[in-house]
């Protein structure tokens, strides 16, 4: 019995730090996803006036598949933009040199991330080139509390209405219409002329 004792302990604390091993890994390759990313990858920016909700590590994708990360973002301190960074995945080394990308949000209250649109040019981004065509993020929740508060549906249902007659006073007789106006006088016929002699 005296021998199982510290036999038994450091297995059950061999097992505890498996785990929580196993549970850290985890939780990494969960929160920011750089494992298959950071060895064989290479970078690429891009410039928005608005990155909204997006943070590093966010995805990027094409057609919804993840093909890297927003490996950072920097504001430029003379245009006072945005720069993302960008880390692609090796395997895609053949992106379109005219690829737009735009910050997207996946459902209303999702997950920012990086969403590239591919062009149809045959030349092809090198490492550390630039994005030229991008589109900022658009800040949903602003946009229908602005809606909301801002009363533009009161005022375009009251200009598509019609101003209602207005009905007498209690107590007072409605003026008769006007009479209708008289006709036109009828034309008189010309006097006839007698036909002149021998026409008889």
């Amino acid at each position: 019995m005296a021998t199982r004792g510290p036999r038994l302990e450091f297995a059950v604390g061999a097992f505890l730090v498996l785990a929580l091993a196993s549970l850290l890994v985890l939780a990494i390759a969960s929160t920011n996803g750089r494992f298959g990313f950071s060895a064989d990858s290479y970078e690429l920016t891009a410039r928005f006036t608005q990155v909204g909700q997006l943070r590093p590590n966010a995805p990027v994708k094409i057609g919804g598949v993840t093909i890297g990360r927003v490996a950072r973002i920097d504001l430029d301190p003379a245009k006072f933009d945005s720069i993302v960074t960008l880390a692609i995945d090796s395997r895609f080394d053949a992106i379109p040199i005219d690829t737009s990308a735009g910050i997207l949000t996946g459902g209303l209250l999702g997950e920012s991330y990086v969403g590239l649109q591919p062009g149809g040019d045959m030349e092809v981004f090198k490492p550390g080139e630039e994005l030229v065509f991008t589109t900022p993020a658009v800040d949903l929740i602003q946009m229908v509390g602005k809606y909301m508060f801002s009363g533009g549906g009161d005022n375009a249902a009251a200009g598509d209405a019609q101003p209602a007659p207005t009905a007498p006073e209690e107590g007072t007789t409605p003026c008769p219409p006007p009479p209708p106006p008289p006709p036109p006088p009828r034309p008189r016929p010309p006097p006839s002329t007698p036909p002149p002699p021998g026409c008889t």
